[in-house]
């Protein structure tokens, strides 16, 4: 099959009440436009069009990434209009297929059996049976069950408005016959637009078939409208993912408090997922994993056995098998921790490599280093590694041990099974298996008395 797709994507979205174009409200961390191109680029079109219109500079800066072609529809006078932007590109003996910026759940296999229903000519048209289809186009069938119109709400007569087959607005038909049936559309309605959904009447008029199929899953079909529809959405679409998830073999302790947000590469056996767990961008979580409650993972691998304590981040990061980090810890990016690594309460590590088997387990700042193997780290200790303009490099080497409270002015060099004695201020090299520290002598002063407030005279 020659494939055309057309994504129309120029509405406002007023009830979003928002600045932003509707198409680029996001689920699941990606705009809702993307979500459709996305399943456009999976059925290997010929060519995928966009329509844009409102938001027009935003959505093109957000978006312009997308292997599609653009094109404005600057006048916004129905769908019908927005299909007839592209008419004289169309390719007569494709089959085109119609899909909306705004329904970001379809799926593949919908749309594969749609299509297959033109392959003698037919027009295929998705529809979906709702329990109140208040704000849906009817579907109006003669006798015997063929489609014989659409009517959109507003021109619905009393007894049309009982009709619960709706129309998703998604078809697909030979690109011949939709060009005819576009250069013979109106504007009568009660809206003064062009509506495509006419050409369905069209169809029936000139002898054309109109078969169906009805979205078994109603979410499936469903357009983004305001923040309730988006957010309904949103959760849907994370419940799938979680399924998915479940099915291959993952332990979530709540379905229903879980977002991935990005694409899990990797899921090996016996992963345990707490509440509130968010995974971004590309993930890769080895075998046996425990990610605890309220944890985000952005970007990063994370090998076998690893515990993620609660409350904290991992941000473009490899953490080694083995590792154990948290509770409230922050791994930012360009972090590599190897195997059997401790980061605990209230640290954060920036752009450093720490070796097997070492510790920074309290209320710690790592940045701009390279940490050794066996070495461990102090509560409070800080890696001073910015002047203001410049950073610099601290370089912590095997077996060393850094007291409490510790400063380490960059760029400085504590040798293999170094000692830095707590509370020093570390500005040059400290030699290999010695002793370091750097401390005012402490002074006890005797006889001396707490300042105390003199007593006020009476009357005064």
């Amino acid at each position: 099959m020659q494939l055309e797709v057309i994504v129309l994507a120029a509405g406002q979205g007023s009830r979003m009440r928002s600045a932003i174009p509707k198409v680029l409200h996001r689920i699941a961390g990606v705009p809702l436009l993307e979500h459709v191109a996305r399943l456009a680029k999976s059925l290997s079109p010929l060519r995928t069009t966009i329509i844009y219109g409102h938001g027009g500079e935003e959505v093109l800066e957000a978006l312009g990434h997308l292997d599609v072609d653009w094109v404005e529809q600057r006048e916004r006078l129905g769908t019908g209009h927005a299909v007839m932007q592209v008419e004289k590109g169309m390719r007569d003996e494709a089959t085109v297929l119609v899909l909306y910026g705004d329904v970001p759940l379809l799926q593949q296999d919908t749309v594969t059996e749609l299509l297959a229903l033109t392959h003698d000519g037919s027009l295929a048209l998705l529809t979906v049976l709702l329990d109140d289809p208040t704000g849906y186009g009817r579907i109006v069938r003669d006798q015997r069950g063929r489609v014989q119109r659409i009517v959109e709400e507003k021109d619905t007569t009393t007894e049309e408005r009982l009709i619960r087959e709706g129309n998703s607005g998604i078809l697909a038909v030979n690109g011949q016959r939709l060009k005819g049936w576009l250069n013979r559309l109106t504007n009568q309605n009660a809206q003064g637009e062009y509506y495509l959904t006419d050409i369905i009447g069209l169809a029936v008029e000139d002898g054309v078939p109109v078969e169906t199929v009805t979205a078994t899953d109603v979410d499936e079909v469903l357009g983004v409208n305001n923040r309730q529809q988006l957010a309904h959405l949103e959760r849907v679409y994370q419940l799938r993912q979680a399924e998915a998830l479940m099915a291959s073999g993952v332990t979530l302790k709540d379905p229903a408090r879980f977002d991935l947000r990005g694409q899990l590469r990797v899921v090996g056996q016996d992963v345990e997922m707490d509440v509130g767990v968010i995974l971004e961008g590309d993930v890769h979580l080895g075998h046996r994993v425990r990610i605890g409650a309220h944890c985000m993972i952005r970007d990063s691998h994370i090998g076998d056995d690893v515990d993620i304590l609660p409350y904290s981040l991992v941000d473009g990061a490899r953490i080694g098998d083995g590792s154990r980090v948290g509770p409230y810890a922050r791994i930012r990016p360009d972090t590599e921790l190897e195997a059997g690594v401790h980061v605990g309460n209230f640290v954060e590590i920036k752009k450093t490599r720490i070796g097997r088997g070492s510790k920074v387990n309290h209320l710690s700042y790592i940045g701009d280093a390279t940490v050794g193997s066996r070495v461990n780290i102090g509560a409070g200790t800080i890696t001073c590694n910015y002047d203001g303009v410049n950073k610099f490099q601290t370089i912590i080497e095997d077996g060393a041990f850094i007291g409490s409270d510790s400063q380490l002015v960059a760029p400085v060099r504590i040798g293999a099974g170094a000692t830095i004695g707590a509370g020093s201020t570390i500005t040059r090299d400290a030699p290999a298996d010695q002793l370091t520290l750097s401390r005012s002598r402490q002074v006890n002063v005797e006889g001396w008395q707490r300042p105390k407030k003199k007593c006020q005279e009476s009357g005064d």
